[in-house]
């Protein structure tokens, strides 16, 4: 695969939707398909198995590519039309292997990109004016398509290495290849401890929040009140309220499992009772069943928490850090008997790297908010108390932070990094298990590249003789 382009999305759609500044995308875009119209007309640029690479499919790419802001200098046409028809090969093979994706699952992904569209550029009118359509109905055809083939290529390339593992021996061997001046360098690193108190909302608040939620339930069931507006009125959901509580999703998709487990249960045009997650009360409405599709809504309620719980999570860390520092117990004793936090008290407070699940965040690679919370501490030194909002729309935590480990940038190290090392070598294998299907596939399916084409250095041996 060729380094420059791998890992980019290259459909226009999902260009639009990841532009900083949308409208001088939309322009820059429109700007350029209009130069590329006027140049020459659509025509074949490559044949794989049952997918035809027309040249404005390039085109496009290229467009794309700059509508993200991306520096195109040093990439071709023929690095695009490569790239273009490893996604091709990868879709017409998972089609051939039965690797299928459900016209729910396709359609779902393209209302939420449709939906996120029309939020950043304020109507369904001017969307359709950037892609050239005349109406929904064939916009949302073609970006069907446009999907499908991506969901495709993706299930295909996930089959290829989801299996493939790296023994202790494998990592060993990758490592002593590596000459002594190529070892990679790893930056700067600080292992993080914490302990949380999450303060509590009294029953009576909760009780609240629960009989709000019913009467909401009661007044779209008896009185067609419309659970839309209701959760643009009342939910606490910053990532639903805008779009009346609106979420599409299916059981893969990444929500809590309490969430999970009443949604899966409800029927269409359900209204579920009220019920207790992490986030605080929901109620879920389910608007339609789209095989293991749902299309739902729900509000989202916090019960109020009083200051004197704030006044008593403070006071009682500020008590914690003094203990430690009186040497009354280590972080780690405080952390497993003290601490709120499931995920981290049984090790000590140990907050673990969401990237690779190790104890170290890179400086340079790390979360904006974690790094400002630990900045200043010096070794051995604990954080005076915190607070740290939920950014899903929880309830707030507070935690007494402190500098576990330090390490400063280093040459690679087999012992110290391991699970660095590991990850390089995974990722090599993979790279070659996808080369070695690659070419296998090439071989064995038509293919045909247009004579303008030909003539290009592809990474892969797509013109056969």
């Amino acid at each position: 695969m060729n380094k420059k382009v791998f890992g980019l999305m290259f459909f226009a759609i999902a260009g639009f939707l990841n532009a900083q500044d949308t409208d001088e995308a939309l322009q820059a875009a429109t700007d350029s398909t209009e130069s590329v119209n006027r140049v020459k007309l659509d025509g074949i640029a490559a044949v794989i198995g049952d997918y035809v690479i027309l040249d404005s499919d390039v085109d496009k790419t290229l467009i794309d590519l700059k509508s993200q802001g991306a520096s195109t200098e040093d990439i071709t046409k023929c690095s695009l039309l490569g790239k273009l028809m490893e996604d091709r090969l990868y879709a017409h093979q998972a089609v051939q292997d039965s690797l299928l994706v459900s016209d729910d699952q396709v359609n779902a992904q393209s209302d939420r990109q449709i939906q996120q569209l029309v939020a950043q550029v304020g109507s369904m009118d001017k969307v359709l004016k950037f892609y050239k359509k005349p109406d929904i109905e064939s916009f949302r055809e073609e970006l069907f398509e446009i999907n499908k083939l991506r969901m495709l290529s993706e299930k295909m390339q996930s089959s290829i290495v989801e299996e493939l593992e790296v023994t202790p021996e494998e990592v060993r061997q990758f490592f002593s290849k590596i000459p002594e001046d190529e070892l990679p360098v790893f930056g700067a690193e600080l292992e993080i401890a914490q302990i949380v108190k999450q303060p509590v909302a009294p029953e009576e608040e909760k009780q609240k929040v629960i009989d709000r939620l019913k009467q909401i339930k009661q007044d779209v069931e008896d009185n067609d009140a419309s659970f839309n507006v209701k959760a643009i009125l009342y939910s606490q959901d910053p990532g639903s309220k805008s779009k009346g509580g609106f979420y599409s999703m299916t059981r893969e998709t990444p929500f809590v499992k309490e969430f999970k487990d009443v949604a899966f249960s409800l029927q269409e045009g359900e209204i579920s009772e009220p019920f207790e997650s992490p986030f605080g009360y929901h109620i879920i409405f389910i608007e339609k069943i789209r095989g293991q599709e749902l299309d739902l809504r729900h509000i989202l309620m916090i019960p109020e928490i009083p200051q004197s719980a704030i006044d008593n999570a403070v006071k009682e860390l500020d008590s914690i850090r003094q203990h430690i520092m009186d040497g009354k117990y280590t972080f780690a004793e405080a952390a497993l008997n003290f601490s709120d936090e499931k995920e981290t008290k049984n090790d000590g407070g140990v907050l673990r790297n969401p990237i690779n699940y190790g104890s170290r965040f890179e400086l340079t690679n790390m979360d904006p908010a974690l790094y400002n919370q630990v900045r200043n501490l010096k070794d051995e030194e604990i954080s005076r108390p915190l607070k740290e909002d939920d950014p899903r729309g929880g309830p707030p935590k507070f935690k007494i932070m402190k500098i576990s480990n330090r390490y400063d940038e280093h040459k690679a190290d087999f012992a110290k990094d391991y699970l660095k090392i590991q990850e390089l070598a995974l990722r090599e294998k993979q790279f070659k298990a996808i080369k070695e299907w690659m070419d296998e596939h090439i071989e064995d399916t038509y293919i045909h590249v247009n004579n303008e084409n030909r003539e290009c250095d592809f990474a892969n041996n797509w013109v056969k003789e």
